[in-house]
């Protein structure tokens, strides 16, 4: 039995309007588990350390990204002054704040 091709061809155009409605539901729930897993986390990481470096004052002890720790000394808009050793300050960008050390962390080491 050999059918015309329209007949083939008609058939065949239900099935792929069903596939192109999978693949954009599949593509919408691909999308959620990224914005969930990976895009909603750092957000929110960078969040913490906006409060965190909005939130330095003198005297705290902080870990730079470089692994610097000292005592901040002077806090100004985009710099902060750590001490690392008595009378070793050092000038460092905010953002390069990794960590806020709890309190007498440093006498301790």
């Amino acid at each position: 039995m050999n059918f015309p091709t329209t007949f083939v061809l008609a058939q065949a155009a239900p099935g792929g309007a069903q596939n192109g409605t999978f693949m954009l539901i599949l593509l919408i729930v691909m999308f959620g588990f990224m914005y969930f897993t990976m895009i909603r986390p750092q957000m929110k990481r960078q969040k913490e350390h906006r409060n965190m470096v909005s939130a330095l004052a003198k005297g705290d002890e902080v870990v730079t990204n470089g692994g610097i720790a000292g005592r901040i000394d002077d806090v100004g808009d985009n710099f902060v002054s750590v001490e690392i050793a008595p009378n070793v300050k050092i000038k460092v960008q905010k953002s390069a704040i990794q960590q806020v050390l709890p309190k007498g962390t440093l006498k301790s080491s």
